[in-house]
Formats: structure tokens, C-alpha cells, sequence
């Protein structure tokens, strides 16, 4: 086998585990649809109440594997799973646990895509000039502003916020803590929504999802947008009384 044989190959395997990822989220987003809903926490309720009162520990493992594994292949539910932590164990641990397998989810996610294509990117990225270069000096001189905002604004897709950093040379561990921290305030609302299904599922209702938009909730997490996005106001301001 040639040295350009070898080099096909390895690419190949790189690639393999980002294949599996896109596969099963096409898979699930197909097949699972509506699977994970309030109509069937809903009807498990007791059921779920009774096996957590008798395993508890189980439960928290069981709930921690699924929540990663929803958040790590993009499949349908992450919102129920949230509320479903908080209705099974409270806002907190509820948030923490959801908190946690969120994050670890994410993690799977950004690694496949650092394996699969992210370094070589990255390289281009930096070996290219124009636009492109200043883009990705943006990112680096903002990186921990950068991360934080695309966690905390609602708008932001879940999965474009885990699989772009991986694109641009991130450090993990800067990833792994701007993600735990960044999707607290966000996590912190569902759980308790959660937290509070039991009252709303006895009066037949459906809960609120839209909370998170009211002014109450959403100003403040503007807020702590607006602190992730003061460095990079600052810094600009000072660039340009530089020029």
C-alpha cells in the first residue's frame, strides 16, 4: 500500500465516527419523531415516580445515558428529557444532572467533528488570508465571548453551537466549561418548569415552553449576553481609538 493509499484510508476512519453521528441523527429524527412527547410522560408519570422511589440511583444512570445520548446523536426529546429531570428529581439535582449529560453530549460531538475534519480545517483556516483569516482571528481573540454567547442566546441552534467550535481549534477544556456554564440559565428554566409538571399534568394542561421568552426570564439572560459580549465591545472600542 502506497504512502497516498494510507493517507485515503486514514482520512476514511476519521471520518467514520461523524458518519455514524449524522446517520443515527437522520435515523432518529425519522423513526423517533414525536416518541419522547408530554402525552407520554404524561401517561408514565407513575410509573417513572414508582421506579425512581425504588432505584434511584438507576434512575439517575438510566437519565444521564439517554439525555446524552439524545443530545450526542441530535435526536428529537432534549426538551421533554430536561423537564423530565426536573419532574423526577427537582431543580436540583435536576438541573445538574441535565446540566451534566447535556455536556457531555456536546463533548461527544465536538470530539467526532475535531477528529473527523476539524484540525485540518482549522489549518486551512489559518494558512488562509482575506476574509477567512480575519474570521477565525475574531474567534480566537473572543473565543471565551464567543462561547458563552452562542449558549446563551435561545436563538442558536443546539447542535450548530456544539459542532463550530469544534471547526475552529477550540481547546477542549475551554469548550467543555463554557458549555456546562453557559447552558445552566437555559437548562435552569426548564428543570423547573419541570419541577412543576406534577400540578400541571393533575389539571390537564401542557406546559409552557415559551416561558423562556417572557420578559421576566429572557432580560436577564439578555443580560448575561450582554457581559459575554462586553469584552469583545471593549476591545473594539479600544482598536478603534487605536486607529
Amino acid at each position: 500500500m502506497n504512502y497516498r493509499s494510507r493517507n485515503v484510508k486514514k482520512s476514511w476512519v476519521r471520518v467514520v465516527p461523524l458518519f455514524l453521528l449524522f446517520s443515527i441523527s437522520a435515523i432518529g429524527a425519522v423513526t423517533l419523531g414525536d416518541i419522547l412527547s408530554f402525552e407520554l410522560l404524561s401517561s408514565k408519570r407513575e410509573l417513572l415516580l414508582n421506579y425512581r422511589d425504588a432505584h434511584y440511583i438507576a434512575t439517575v444512570f438510566f437519565y444521564m445515558t439517554l439525555y446524552t445520548g439524545i443530545v450526542a446523536f441530535s435526536l428529537p426529546g432534549a426538551t421533554v428529557a430536561t423537564l423530565t429531570g426536573g419532574f423526577l428529581f427537582g431543580i436540583f439535582p435536576g438541573v445538574l444532572l441535565s446540566v451534566s449529560a447535556a455536556t457531555m453530549g456536546a463533548t461527544f460531538i465536538f470530539l467526532a467533528a475535531r477528529w473527523g475534519f476539524g484540525d485540518r480545517l482549522a489549518m486551512k483556516m489559518d494558512a488562509a488570508g482575506g476574509k477567512v483569516k480575519a474570521i477565525k482571528t475574531g474567534i480566537d481573540e473572543n473565543q471565551w465571548s464567543m462561547l458563552f454567547l452562542v449558549r446563551l442566546v435561545p436563538l442558536v441552534p443546539f447542535f450548530v453551537a456544539n459542532l463550530v467550535p469544534a471547526l475552529v481549534n477550540v481547546k477542549l477544556w475551554r469548550y467543555v466549561i463554557s458549555t456546562f456554564l453557559g447552558i445552566i440559565p437555559g437548562g435552569l428554566v426548564y428543570t423547573s418548569v419541570g419541577a412543576g409538571l406534577g400540578e400541571v399534568f393533575a389539571q390537564g394542561k401542557t406546559p409552557n415552553l415559551r416561558v423562556i421568552f417572557e420578559p421576566q426570564i429572557l432580560l436577564p439572560i439578555l443580560g448575561l449576553c450582554g457581559l459575554a459580549a462586553l469584552p469583545m465591545l471593549i476591545k473594539a472600542i479600544r482598536g478603534g481609538e487605536a486607529l
